[in-house]
Formats: C-alpha cells, sequence, structure tokens
C-alpha cells in the first residue's frame, strides 16, 4: 500500500476518534504523524470547555496553532480520554510505541485517562510484538546501563542522530527476540537506568481504531 493511501487511513481513524471528544472532557492528546490529523479534526469540532494536556512539544504548537488549548499537566489529576497513535499493534492490544521518542509521556499520559484510545493505519497490526522497542534512558551512568541491558536482554544502542527525550533522556532501541512482551516488559521496568520503554499494555487500552481501506475498524 502506498503512503497516500496509509496517509487516508490514518486521518479515517483520527477522524472517528475525534468524534468520541465532547464538551467539558479533559483530553491527551499524543504524539505523531496520525495525531497530526486527529488535532484538525478535533479543532473542526468547535467544542466547548475542553482543556488538553499534550505528549510533545510539536503536539503542542500544532493544536494551540489550530486554537486547540493546551496546558501543562500539573494542572490535571486525571483524563477523561487520551488518544495516540501506535507502531505496532498486536492483536491481543500489546502496544509497542516510541517511534518519535516521546513514549515515557506517551504512557503518564495514557495511564491517567479513563480511556485510553489507540489511532493507526492498516500497517501497524502485526501478528506478534517484534524488535525494535524503544527505551529511554537516564543520561547519568549511561554506559553501564546500556552493558547491562546488553548482558541481560540482548542489543541495546543509542538512536543515531535523535535528539533527547522531551524530558531529556536519551532514546535507544532493543533489538532481538521479544519474546513474551509481558515478560520483557517487567524485566526493561527492573532495570536500574531505564526511565521507561515502549511496550505497553492491553489492560491500558480503552479501544484501538485502524483505518483499514475506506472504514474503520474498532477492536
Amino acid at each position: 500500500m502506498n503512503d497516500s493511501n496509509l496517509d487516508a487511513e490514518k486521518r479515517l481513524a483520527a477522524e472517528a476518534a475525534a468524534e468520541l471528544v465532547e464538551e467539558g472532557m479533559t483530553v491527551g492528546l499524543g504524539t505523531g504523524s496520525t495525531v497530526a490529523h486527529l488535532l484538525p479534526a478535533v479543532a473542526n469540532r468547535g467544542l466547548i470547555g475542553i482543556r488538553c494536556v499534550a505528549t510533545s512539544v510539536a503536539t503542542s504548537e500544532q493544536a494551540r496553532g489550530l486554537g486547540i488549548p493546551v496546558e501543562e499537566f500539573d494542572s490535571l489529576e486525571r483524563l477523561d480520554i487520551a488518544i495516540d497513535g501506535a507502531d505496532q499493534i498486536a492483536p491481543d492490544r500489546w502496544l509497542v510505541k516510541g517511534g518519535g521518542g516521546a513514549h515515557t509521556r506517551e504512557k503518564i499520559v495514557a495511564a491517567a485517562a479513563e480511556r485510553f484510545i489507540v489511532i493507526a493505519d492498516s500497517s501497524k497490526t502485526v501478528e506478534r510484538i517484534a524488535a525494535p522497542i524503544p527505551l529511554e534512558l537516564h543520561a547519568f551512568g549511561l554506559a553501564s546501563t546500556l552493558a547491562r541491558l546488553g548482558a541481560e536482554l540482548g542489543e541495546v544502542a543509542p538512536r543515531p542522530d535523535t535528539p533527547p527525550s522531551p524530558d531529556g533522556g536519551v532514546i535507544a532501541d532493543l533489538r532481538g527476540d521479544v519474546g513474551d512482551p509481558a515478560e520483557l516488559a517487567a524485566r526493561l521496568s527492573a532495570i536500574p537506568g531505564v526511565v521507561d520503554h515502549g511496550l505497553f499494555p492491553p489492560a491500558m487500552v480503552a479501544e484501538v481504531l485502524v483505518g483499514r481501506g475506506n472504514a474503520v475498524e474498532r477492536a
């Protein structure tokens, strides 16, 4: 499938998700090319009283440019809904996120939401989760953290020519066999120096909207 068809699928999924946002809601806005279609779809609805937080500077700037109110995430404890894309979506709803390096903030926002809605084009659906798995690592002690990750889990390397995360972390990728995503997620979370990883568990996901052809599949 060519890029224009995939872009049309992204727009379909994003527009369907925008219809889930209601007046007065607190809303988490994700990051990436599919969310770039979500923002104008939300803005076009002219909703009154929504309060939004963004997971990246790019999303914040685009949203504000469209007239969507964005505030810091220190003034809200919970969100009614969060909407974001994904790099991989497995049939059991395990996700991989972090292609843009904002997965730590994305996970914080998703966990704070009553409903986390995932939007994607059909190329993001996979039979099973596979490498690479994005990581955010502390800059402090980076060589030690990389050595431990490599010894315990396989090849890990900082992403070349990639700026730090929004909070100053080093973006890296874990390669090799993923195996059980739940087991790998637990092992990654237990290693000091790992800020967070791009594995998102099914329990976090309320609904998945996938653009496929001229329709939106809901799961």
